[in-house]
């Protein structure tokens, strides 16, 4: 009988992790960014809803996951020893900005592009020029000196990169929900979220427990993340000598995919919207993709990266992280929203509203 290498297996898994996060992330556009944009605009809280939904999902399924095969997710990125808070926060911040910018984060832009907006390659392809240039090319001695500062994690010291107590961020979340939904039918409706929380606690499974039996290679514990991957993914895709299909990398091309595959039954989205005369798409692509390029890798994960693969960890830093990145988006948007450059495709509002909604015609 023919056994896969693990690696293999882990990477196969991967490409469908992926598959399954694209297909469902484009059925209900589901997106960080959008539900800042969603709220500022109109005043929705269900793209929110289904935020708050995969952080709950994700928490509970990685902790329980985690305790049932021993898992030490201490093992993570999450968990960086000398950690600079200083760097988080400002990496949040430039991601959380640079997401209201583009329209979207790294992994908006993954659903955006192959779902039809041809400008949403532009910001992946810089997003991953830029956190690859923070890693390993011209930036990398600029910003590198700068999160290793010995006297930023020495300051950053006075508080330890903890674990918070799951009941009491559970319970913020679940009032989170209530306040978002307000009407027990609605969670009923938040499946994406749900679905893309258990992908988490599933990715942990697979590095933590399958990856731990490879003989022939290491593989690393680590969940859904897109910064870092996507720029793995340009690597191989240009350069593959030096660079091999990995988790991260299979997580993307497989986000790709399954949105693709999503189009051919929801072909509401499958287009990308005309370009605003107030807003210069292309010039806010290529500065919002490098932002989230250098910030992702600063903060150490994106909105997923650490807004749920890394919030699943309850370690302090990713909530740090989350905040700061929430915080820069929502002021960004309000500032964008001030100059009517805040774009806006499709109206995401609760179906129970849909009807007595304003219709509203933004473009993107």
């Amino acid at each position: 009988m023919f056994e896969l290498e693990t690696y293999y297996l882990v990477n196969i898994l991967g490409l469908a992790l992926g598959v399954v996060f694209g297909f469902i992330a484009q059925q209900k556009q589901f997106c960080f960014s959008g539900s800042i944009k969603d709220f500022l605009q109109i005043k929705s809280t269900k793209r929110a809803s289904s935020v708050i939904m995969a952080m709950i999902v994700a928490i509970i399924s990685t902790q329980v996951i985690s305790n049932i095969f021993e898992l030490d997710l201490t093992q993570s990125a999450y968990f960086k020893k000398d950690i600079n808070y200083i760097a988080i926060i400002i990496g949040g911040a430039l991601f959380g900005a640079g997401m209201m910018i583009a329209d979207g984060c790294s992994s908006r832009s993954i659903v955006k592009f192959a779902q039809g907006d041809s400008n949403a390659l532009i910001t992946l392809l810089f997003i991953a020029i830029f956190a690859y240039a923070t890693t390993k090319g011209i930036l990398f001695e600029i910003v590198n000196p700068f999160i290793n500062n010995p006297t930023l994690i020495e300051a950053s010291k006075i508080i330890d990169n903890f674990q918070l107590n799951i009941y009491l961020v559970l319970t913020i979340l679940f009032i989170l929900l209530y306040m978002f939904t307000k009407n027990l039918k609605r969670v009923f409706t938040l499946y994406d979220g749900a679905i893309i929380g258990l992908l988490i606690g599933a990715s942990w499974f697979i590095t933590g427990y399958i990856g731990s039996e490879s003989m022939e290679k290491e593989i690393p514990i680590q969940a859904i993340s897109f910064v870092y991957p996507s720029a793995k993914t340009l690597e191989l895709f240009t350069y593959y000598q030096v660079n091999e299909f990995s988790f991260g990398v299979c997580l993307v091309i497989g986000a790709i995919i399954g949105t693709f595959i999503s189009t051919l039954f929801n072909k509401k989205y499958s287009f990308g919207c005309t370009a605003n005369k107030n807003i210069n798409k292309v010039k806010y692509n290529m500065i919002g993709g490098a932002m989230m390029g250098v910030g992702g890798i600063m903060a150490i994960g994106c909105t997923v990266g650490q807004g749920l693969s890394g919030l699943s960890t309850l370690v302090f830093s990713s909530f740090l992280a989350i905040i700061s990145i929430f915080v820069s988006g929502y002021f960004t948007g309000k500032f964008l929203l001030k100059r009517d450059k805040l774009a806006m495709c499709f109206i995401f509002e609760w179906e129970d509203k849909e009807k007595k909604s304003k219709e509203i015609d933004f473009q993107i």
